[in-house]
């Protein structure tokens, strides 16, 4: 019988579904319980709480031993996004399940602004300069969450002090990228460079939207210097923090100058886009965990993408809708959406990036008239 694995995240769904790729039978707690994550999952437990907070640590652990006495042992435990900003609870999980992914210690270096802004420099890592004070200049910085996610989280600076819990990042330009990983606390394997955007509203001009891969016959989304530089400044980091497991180094480039943002110490929003390969990247992702960096097989060869739909008014409630194939994360029907909240993710695969872009945009605005005729 396959191996069972617990999964805990904001939104589990990707992560149960790539357990399953990789022969895995997954037990799931996180915070929507949407339908195909009910689908994929052996057995689901709810987390309280909204996107982009962390969830509940008290229930989140009575969820992650129930779903364990449930499968009768598991594995390991594996996070998705929700903790980096709560590394006690990541000790706390480590003590109750083998983690399979970063350390406690890991994520705090890693997601502690002031530490991970030393250790960039100590390293010789272009980062962006971070501060707790007032700034003299507001246009200068932006306010961040620590831990945060998702881009919903940052805000223009203000001349206050940052409130706790928040930190001012100085502003730099460019485009934003990652480098996706694979990393077993020595070194990495590169698993692909993604191009990223936004969904910015009024109150959110950051707002994560979503990502891309470009086929492997098109021009690279960055030149071969310059992603030699980024992979050799994130397995420096990697082998000074003990990383293992999937990864992504969040980068800015403006032309020839670069700035790594973050490291997201986890598997992250582009897994539905980068497991394509012969290898299923949670197999790949346990084996790292586990010491032993696996080969990974070659890339796919055509382009793929992945965005999230925000809803665009309330759904109070969600309809019983016919979602197409392309559509993950399909909201229950009798659910709440609330406007802006992310509704569903779209995926779409082309032959090179503008195909990919093309078929992502047209399936996410038959999406929204689908939806409205419906509503109608």
């Amino acid at each position: 019988m396959a191996g069972a694995i617990l999964i805990a995240a904001q939104a589990g769904r990707a992560l149960a579904e790539a357990a399953r790729r990789a022969g895995l039978r997954p037990y799931v707690a996180d915070l929507f319980g949407d339908s195909d994550t009910l689908a994929a999952a052996e057995a689901y437990r709810p987390l309280p709480g909204r996107f982009g907070m962390a969830p509940s640590a008290a229930e989140t652990l009575v969820a992650l031993d129930d779903l364990a006495a449930a499968a009768g042992g598991s594995m390991g435990l594996i996070l998705g996004s929700g903790f980096e900003d709560a590394p006690g609870l990541v000790a706390e999980f480590a003590r109750r399940h083998r983690l399979l992914g970063a350390s406690a210690e890991t994520i705090a270096r890693l997601k502690d602004p002031a530490a991970f802004a030393a250790l960039c420099a100590s390293l010789d890592v272009p980062h962006p300069a971070v501060s707790m004070r007032a700034p003299d200049d507001p246009s200068r910085w932006l306010l961040k969450r620590v831990g945060g996610s998702g881009g919903s989280h940052i805000r223009a600076a203000t001349q206050s002090t940052p409130p706790p819990g928040h930190y001012l990042q100085a502003h730099v330009p460019g485009q934003a990228h990652a480098l996706n990983v694979l990393a077993d606390g020595r070194t990495i394997r590169i698993l692909a460079v993604t191009e990223q955007w936004c969904a910015p509203t009024p109150i959110w001009p950051y707002r994560y939207a979503g990502a891309l891969v470009r086929g492997g016959a098109e021009p690279p989304a960055l030149c071969g210097a310059l992603v030699v530089a980024i992979a050799d400044a994130t397995a420096r980091i990697v082998a000074a923090t003990g990383l293992r497991g999937l990864a992504s180094a969040d980068i800015l480039v403006d032309g020839s100058d670069w700035w790594m943002m973050e490291i997201n110490p986890r598997p992250g929003a582009t897994l539905d886009i980068l497991d394509r390969r012969a290898v299923p990247l949670l197999e790949a992702h346990i084996a790292a965990c586990l010491g032993a960096m696996p080969e990974l097989g070659a890339p796919p060869v055509g382009a793929a993408a992945a965005q999230i739909c925000y809803a665009d008014r309330e759904l109070a409630p969600v309809p019983d809708h016919d979602w197409p194939d392309c559509v993950r994360d399909r909201p229950r029907p009798g659910s709440v959406v609330r406007r802006d909240a992310p509704l569903c993710t779209v995926l779409a695969e082309g032959a090179d990036r503008a195909e990919a872009l093309d078929l992502l945009e047209s399936r996410t605005a038959r999406l929204r008239a689908a939806l409205a005729a419906q509503k109608t």
